[in-house]
């Protein structure tokens, strides 16, 4: 892909690509090289779509984070590495992070392990504390919060 009329196209297709959902610099960066761009025009054309406010790391950290912990239940350890892994910067990790509502955390915490509980059997009730745990520890909760929990839902 080379000269003026393929620049414009793959300026739409990004448009486009911007418009339809929030998106980091890095999936951008990746898209422009996937439509043929060279380096110096995949550079100038991320300043203009930062200049014209399609991109914007904050906005994407913000959008991502609370639609994820609403969405799929994703706990902060869990959002903060997906966002880490798309080269976010940790200023822009706490500002999204900020969108998750404390109580509302504390309250999808315990829903969830409630539901875990109700899913799981064990013989021992230390296995099964074990099993729910690992299960609410892989959705990104923090482990510290997700024991205190689950130790106050299952008194042994």
């Amino acid at each position: 892909m080379t000269g003026p009329l393929a620049l414009e196209e793959a300026k739409r297709k990004i448009y486009r690509y911007c418009a339809y959902q929030e998106r980091c610099h890095q999936e951008v960066k990746s898209k422009l090289y996937e439509l043929g761009l060279r380096s110096s025009q995949v550079n100038e054309l991320m300043a203009h779509l930062i200049c014209e406010g399609f991109l914007n790391e904050e906005r994407f950290a913000k959008s991502f984070a609370g639609g994820k912990f609403r969405l799929k239940k994703w706990g902060r350890l869990r959002i903060t590495q997906e966002l880490e892994s798309r080269g976010l910067t940790p200023a822009c990790i706490r500002i999204g992070l900020k969108e998750i509502d404390e109580a509302e955390y504390q309250k999808t915490l315990h829903t969830l392990v409630r539901k875990k509980i109700s899913q799981y059997t064990a013989d021992n009730p230390f296995r099964l504390r074990d099993k729910v745990a690992k299960a609410i520890m892989l959705k990104g909760f923090e482990p510290e919060r997700v024991w205190e929990e689950v130790k106050a839902q299952l008194p042994v």
